[in-house]
């Protein structure tokens, strides 16, 4: 069905969900204060003048990115879920992270970026937000390690994030995906020392 044929609400429905991931894209490759209206828009395929209608500012688009961020966690840590051992679930999610490498070479973490760059601001909002799609995957991790019934599963937890973290800048900063991999597969190995 093309566009023109779609009822209004779905067409409506298209573009709000093509903006809120482009924005998610946009944001992580530019940042927030390099990106415009028109960049979101041009990624899209929706005229900028449409972008208004579904978000008055840009920093609805940066909270609409930060959804998508959250959306995209939790349907990985649902697919991961499905794995009977929690083990094989973290793992699971380091290749995830590992499998991303490139990108992560040439952007960084999408959230951990945004988190970082939103901090510098004064109104304390958004960072807020991103910081509360961190806490998601960090809530999430400690579940698992609980469920291995290993000791201080919440400092694992932050372990497990910070190495992702750190590997992520590092790629990034060195423009190299190799460390991902490097990285990946230490991480791999304390989480084998831990049992």
């Amino acid at each position: 069905m093309t566009d023109s044929v779609k009822p209004r609400a779905a067409r409506a429905a298209d573009k709000r969900r093509r903006l809120t991931a482009a924005a998610a894209q946009v944001l992580h490759e530019q940042g927030v204060e390099r990106t415009t209206l028109a960049d979101i828009a041009r990624v899209a395929d929706v005229p900028v003048g449409n972008v208004y209608y579904y978000f008055k500012t840009k920093d609805e688009l940066v909270q609409a990115a930060l959804s998508e961020h959250s959306t995209h966690l939790d349907e990985l840590t649902g697919r991961l879920d499905q794995l009977p051992d929690p083990l094989d679930r973290i793992k699971g999610l380091i290749e995830a992270w590992v499998g991303q490498r490139d990108l992560a070479a040439r952007y960084g973490c999408p959230t951990g970026t945004l988190a970082v760059e939103l901090d510098k601001r004064t109104d304390g909002t958004l960072d807020a937000e991103a910081g509360a799609v961190i806490r998601r995957l960090l809530d999430w991790a400690g579940h698992q390690f609980r469920a291995l019934g290993l000791p201080d599963p919440d400092d694992l937890a932050v372990t497990l994030v910070a190495g992702y973290q750190g590997m992520s800048l590092l790629a990034n900063a060195l423009r190299d995906p190799e460390i991902m991999t490097s990285q990946g597969a230490r991480l791999t190995q304390w989480l084998d020392s831990l049992q």
